[in-house]
């Protein structure tokens, strides 16, 4: 059964939410209540890892709060827009006579500077981002107002590994740059003309090490003040505009 909470959109039912994974609707992530075991449990948990939909286990008094119908242990909030495929996206853009430009965000958690961050790439020129199905920012209607719309156009490639992400990226002829505090370049000494892919991390943690291992270079983007990190929309929005600038 489906139903309306404020702006968000679910799903809620066993039949309900494992048809409509199997159909291709667009989720944000299934909500899963705790303690449930046995085959349904595992079949979720295939369709979810099948699908690249986060899944969330809750208790069972969190999942009430989603929906007052009966929910059966289970509950999908329907996406605001449209998931694409990098494998998709990139040979299209090659076919276009593009010179491919990503944005990979990690662990970039706030709805605002997701939104800000996609206005920006927007703005740019970027022609994907491509986000972690665990541990990224609900698309929902804030990040959309703040994205100005930018998130209903530009591709949000959401995947199950950033690393095997970057790999494939890597294998299709794109030299992968992520910024940090410790690099020695600057961002305008590297070959931005080329087909590219830049990382930023959350704002808090910054870049994991797992993804930083696979950038082929680091860079910094000089500060003068005395606060020595920058608001990870903002970050963002300076890569791309030097990026833009050297194209």
């Amino acid at each position: 059964m489906q139903n309306q909470k404020g702006k968000q959109q679910i799903i809620y039912g066993r039949n309900a939410v494992t048809e409509a994974i199997q159909n291709g609707t667009q989720l944000d992530k299934v909500v899963f209540q705790r303690g449930i075991r046995g085959e349904f449990e595992k079949e979720v948990r295939s369709l979810c890892r099948t699908h690249s939909i986060p899944l969330s286990v809750v208790p069972k008094e969190k999942l009430n709060k989603f929906s007052t119908g009966n929910h059966q242990g289970i509950v999908a909030i329907i996406s605001l827009i449209s998931y694409y495929k990098i494998e998709d996206v990139l040979p299209m853009v090659y076919e276009q006579s593009g010179t491919p430009l990503f944005m990979i965000l990690d662990g970039v958690t706030d709805v605002r500077n997701f939104g800000a961050i996609a206005r920006s790439a927007e703005a740019f020129g970027a022609h994907a981002l491509i986000i972690p199905d665990k541990g990224a920012a609900l698309i929902n209607a804030e990040a959309i107002k703040t994205s100005a719309g930018a998130l209903l156009s530009i591709p949000v490639c959401r995947v199950s590994s950033l690393v095997n992400a970057i790999d494939y990226l890597k294998l299709s002829g794109l030299s992968v740059l992520a910024s940090d505090l410790a690099a020695d370049k600057k961002l305008k000494e590297f070959d931005l003309k080329g087909p590219l892919a830049l990382i930023v991390g959350s704002e808090g943690e910054g870049i994991s090490p797992s993804i930083r291992s696979k950038a082929d270079e680091l860079f910094i983007i000089p500060q003068s003040g005395k606060i020595d990190s920058l608001n990870v929309s903002v970050a963002a929005g300076i890569m791309l505009y030097e990026v833009s600038s050297n194209r």
